[in-house]
């Protein structure tokens, strides 16, 4: 079994599930006591979030440099537990040494296994505004519609200050669910719900739209790799 290196705390809500589900997994494919081998490096997402005033530069660079110490302490490859992260994948995966498990390969390998070729994509306001995410999806056939600015603008506010904050509210839920029903609308077949603190509040049971959680494709694809030869 490969050793897995979780970048976590981005945030620290959905970082729980990773370690749940990528144990789960293991233990799913192995049997009796078995987890998974994981090195973690859990950020203090407030000083993540400061650097982002000295530009992205300075926020590669931290991601950089602690994904090269979960190298440095055994790790076969990387992952990012965030959506958002990915916005420095392509570059990451060029400059480490070791391979970098991108969420939206996983995501779209999920998408495509549905036989799905139109989803929306719900996120922070950087994940559904810049073409980072829409760019990677495009390249496995899979089309992206996003919100409405306002709606994208409520999203983002509640991810920050409900979803981070352990926050799950009614109200919001309602919500989310409007702007779903919009995308599928204008023909959305399905949902990627592309911040991995959205499945805690939005789940499979509260609509009929097939729902692509970003955090569980994400963890099953690393226990795939993680075991394979």
């Amino acid at each position: 079994m490969k050793t897995i290196g979780l970048f976590g705390g981005t945030g620290w809500v959905s970082t729980l599930e990773y370690y749940r589900y990528l144990n789960q997994g293991a233990n799913e494919r192995l049997g009796g006591l078995s987890s998974a081998r994981i090195f973690m490096h859990s950020v203090n997402f407030a000083e993540l979030n400061e650097l982002k005033k000295q530009g992205p530069q300075e926020v590669y660079a931290y991601i950089k440099t602690n994904l090269l110490r979960l190298i440095d302490a055994g790790a076969d490859f990387v992952m990012l537990g965030a959506n958002t992260l990915h916005l420095h994948a392509d570059k990451l995966m060029t400059e480490l040494p070791v391979p970098l498990l991108h969420i939206a390969d996983a995501t779209a390998e999920a998408i495509k296994a549905k036989g799905f070729q139109k989803v929306g994509l719900l996120g922070t306001m950087l994940t559904m505004e810049k073409d980072f995410y829409k760019k990677r999806l495009a390249k496995h056939g899979i089309e992206v519609l996003v919100p409405e600015k306002e709606d994208r603008q409520f999203i983002d506010h509640v991810i920050w200050h409900e979803l981070e904050k352990e926050i799950f509210s009614a109200t919001s839920k309602s919500r989310f669910l409007e702007i779903m029903n919009q995308l599928a609308e204008k023909g959305a077949e399905g949902m990627i719900l592309g911040c991995t603190e959205i499945p805690l509040l939005i789940h499979q049971e509260d609509t009929r739209l097939a729902l692509f959680d970003t955090l569980k494709i994400h963890a099953e694809a690393a226990v795939e790799f993680a075991l394979k030869d």
